[in-house]
């Protein structure tokens, strides 16, 4: 159906209509062509009082699909596809604001990968009760045993805590060089094991036994370990050359041990390691050890040995007694400390300007 407003008027002028966007309505103005009827004074009056009412709709619903033409495209509110004013000569066409295209985008030419038909995926699964996990470093979760977790703990504390000297000066060990010397001399020197003694003693018993006679030995010249064997000697003064552990537990039991051999004037030393002098003495652990006598080929090494060690220990006992040991922050306390010190640098060049 066509309404009455797109019935009125030539077909050839048109203009779009509100109600039927598909059909026309004429203009106001009359064309005299070939084969029309002269029109009669009501008809044109009802062409001028519907012209108004059906231009102003038309424009409503050319104006609102144009804004709506325009969003979607990504224009502005203010402007405008259709250029005012709507009704242009005949032949001539509508100019709108060109919109750039989108630019092309090159694709990549995608490489097909070969994949072998031999080789079959076999892919994991690591649920529970599926595959086995794979291995970790799982150190942070060890249950450490309680001798570890003490000498861990023992090593932080000696780190924080302000170390008096007396306790300090078992950090000093002797070095390397001369450590290695000391125990090339001390190995020749090793007390017989269980099984010397008992073969030697059988050997005496046999001679015995025998009518030869019980002729008694020499004592060799062996290493005297233990503090209180080691206390005794130097009291003696039969101690020539001190050895203390740097690591024993409790340290009192050998921390009076430099004050004595220094008062009584025996050389002694601080080595790393109380199982290294243990494997000496064919025990486990051992806190200190004394050598008494040496055979004649071996005295110019214990000679030079004491030496070293005297002007590292025994000489300097004054400097040793006065030097505190710890006080030693963590990286967490470290950094907070740096931090601070930042903010009042920075609190001061602020001050300053």
């Amino acid at each position: 159906m066509v309404s009455s407003c797109c019935r009125i008027g030539h077909p050839k002028r048109l203009v779009q209509c509100s109600a039927h966007s598909k059909h026309s309505v004429n203009t106001i103005e009359q064309d005299a062509e070939v084969g029309s009827e002269p029109r009669s004074p009501d008809s044109k009056a009802r062409v001028l009082s519907a012209r108004p009412r059906c231009f102003s709709t038309g424009f409503r619903v050319l104006e609102r699909s144009t804004e709506a033409r325009g969003r979607r495209s990504g224009m502005e509110p203010g402007d405008s596809i259709v250029p005012f004013p709507l009704f242009q000569p005949k032949g001539k066409k509508i100019k709108g604001k060109k919109v750039a295209p989108a630019p092309a985008v090159v694709k990549k030419p995608e490489v097909k990968k070969v994949v072998n038909p031999l080789f079959e995926k076999r892919p994991k699964n690591f649920g529970i009760g599926q595959d086995i996990q794979p291995k970790r470093d799982l150190t942070r979760f060890v249950k450490w045993p309680r001798y570890i977790r003490l000498q861990r703990q023992r090593a932080i504390l000696y780190k924080r805590l302000k170390v008096p000297p007396a306790i300090n000066q078992f950090t000093q060990a002797l070095d390397r060089q001369t450590a290695t010397q000391l125990l090339k001399l001390a190995h020749k020197y090793r007390p017989e094991t269980k099984q010397e003694k008992k073969k030697r003693l059988l050997a005496r018993a046999e001679q015995k036994a025998a009518g030869k006679g019980d002729v008694p030995t020499k004592r060799p010249a062996v290493l005297r370990a233990g503090v209180n064997t080691v206390t005794t000697l130097v009291e003696n003064k039969k101690a020539q050359l001190v050895v203390i552990a740097h690591d024993v537990d409790p340290i009192e039991l050998v921390v009076f041990l430099p004050a004595l051999c220094r008062k009584m004037g025996v050389p002694y030393c601080i080595l790393k390691s109380k199982a290294r002098l243990g494997r000496l003495v064919h025990r486990k652990t051992c806190t200190s050890l004394a050598f008494t006598h040496v055979n004649p080929e071996d005295k110019s090494n214990l000679a030079k040995l004491v030496e070293a060690i005297k002007t590292n220990y025994n000489d300097r006992y004054d400097e040793i007694r006065r030097h505190w040991g710890g006080n030693v922050l963590g990286p967490k306390s470290v950094a907070r400390i740096a931090k601070l010190e930042k903010a009042k640098a920075k609190e001061l060049a602020t001050k300053l300007g």
